[in-house]
């Protein structure tokens, strides 16, 4: 099992479908409404693994996801790594504190993925990288150093974040 946690309308459904849009069997529906998501979506990998799609926290975050969300990180121990997107044109937020604090006290193994590049200069992402680079090395125990910068509507980055997917989860051969 892996899982995509992040804000609210920080492109977790555009990311997965963008991820897995060789694999018939994921049909992940995108809303034009940010923070559509309001319960855990489970989507299977063939025989493979499971992907999960949580619902976003701050703007619109349902009244009950801390308890739903906790509950599902502390009990999966099938669950080899965790996935916290990231809007690239923001950074990371207060908001985000929350999901990172859960990953480090549960001590569960999570990547940091930097999402919406598209829509970010270079010189802005370039900062952006730095900076949670930075933040990682220096406040966080869990966290893999490399992070992922990704679009779901160029493609750019998806490749290399695929191929992590499939060798966290003992799938590339």
């Amino acid at each position: 099992i892996v899982c995509f946690i992040g804000r609210s309308n920080v492109g977790k459904s555009s990311l997965i479908k963008a991820l897995f849009s060789l694999a018939p069997e994921v049909e992940v529906r995108i809303s034009k409404t940010p923070g559509h998501t309001k319960k855990m979506n489970f989507f299977k990998v063939g025989k493979h693994f499971t992907v999960v799609d949580m619902p976003g926290y701050g703007f619109r975050a349902p009244e009950d996801f801390a308890d739903m969300v906790e509950t599902y990180l502390k009990e999966r121990s099938n669950l080899r790594r965790t996935f916290l997107l990231v809007d690239s044109v923001v950074g990371i937020q207060k908001t985000d504190n929350i999901a990172i604090e859960m990953c480090e006290e549960f001590a569960l193994p999570y990547v940091i993925v930097l999402t919406k590049i598209d829509k970010s200069s270079k010189g802005h992402l370039l900062k952006q990288v730095l900076e949670i680079q930075k933040f990682v090395s220096t406040k966080t125990q869990g966290c893999f150093p490399q992070l992922f910068a990704v679009s779901a509507v160029t493609f750019s980055g998806i490749h290399l974040l695929r191929c992590f997917i499939a060798n966290v989860t003992g799938n590339l051969d």
